[in-house]
């Protein structure tokens, strides 16, 4: 019997890796027609190349941003390290609001109505406002950052907190669970799916609001990047500056938030097989 239970799950195994080889054998197949379109466009002479570079005029640029002076890497880390204060201070203040505005009606009433209607302005919209407050530095990047996160989040852990089942809070009552062990042990954990989903929201608005507000501050980042690449009229370092973008978007989703979506779906049994 053990040997027929290792048989079927090596069977299973096996079918999972044979899927995800194939998944990427049509994305690098997309990808690849997606190069030879662009080439063709490019050829096509519909634009011309200073507007619409080919590939190659791309990749060149790629590898001049990283290798000579390293200009993309430097500029990388410098955005990088105001995404990552400016969403952890909102992961913070968004996880506290979350749980009081959930479970206190007084303060879901009060503050829970302002952070509803505050989630409907645009992010960017903070920008002169910041600018006003703390002038052209980088406090005023990163509070465009954390007010472009901290709403998804807050609403997201607000949901998954309404939405735990009545039947978990009454047994863990009766089973001891009080305070900070309620939360910690039963709230917390129910709500997750919900709450994953609002810190992924959460990392994709601040994400997209640091490059807003680093398009008008003057100083080494990606977003500065792409202005001095319009600046100079070249489309090439504007594209391959997006492209840097891109892939740090579908690093941090793959790296971080993959493995923890795959985690909860596991704990609940809602991954496919």
């Amino acid at each position: 019997m053990p040997k027929a239970i290792n048989v079927i799950a090596l069977g299973q195994n096996q079918s999972v890796q044979k899927i995800a080889t194939n998944a990427w054998v049509r994305r690098i197949i997309f990808y690849i027609f997606l190069l030879l379109l662009w080439d063709a466009i490019c050829a096509s002479g519909i634009w011309p190349d200073y507007l619409f570079p080919t590939p190659l005029e791309v990749w060149n640029s790629l590898v001049n941003g990283f290798v000579g002076g390293g200009l993309y890497l430097q500029a990388s880390l410098v955005s990088l390290q105001r995404l990552v204060i400016g969403y952890g201070i909102s992961l913070v203040i968004g996880l506290v609001l979350g749980l009081l505005i959930g479970r206190i009606r007084l303060i879901e009433e009060t503050v829970g109505s302002v952070i509803l209607g505050l989630q409907a302005l645009p992010s960017v919209c903070w920008l002169p406002l910041a600018i006003l407050w703390f002038g052209l530095t980088d406090q005023a990047i990163i509070f465009v950052v954390i007010m472009g996160a901290l709403f998804s989040i807050t609403l997201g852990v607000d949901a998954g907190v309404k939405n735990t089942s009545p039947i978990y809070l009454k047994a863990a009552r009766n089973l001891g669970a009080r305070g900070v062990g309620l939360y910690g042990q039963v709230i917390m954990p129910a709500a997750m799916p919900a709450i994953l989903n609002g810190l992924k929201q959460g990392w994709t608005f601040a994400w997209r609001s640091l490059m807003a507000g680093e398009l008008l501050f003057f100083t080494l980042s990606l977003g500065n990047l792409l202005q001095t690449g319009r600046d100079l009229n070249d489309a090439s370092q504007v594209i391959s500056v997006m492209v840097v973008i891109i892939v740090i978007g579908v690093a941090i989703d793959s790296l971080v938030f993959g493995p923890l979506e795959r985690r909860v779906r596991d704990r609940w049994g809602l991954n496919r097989r």
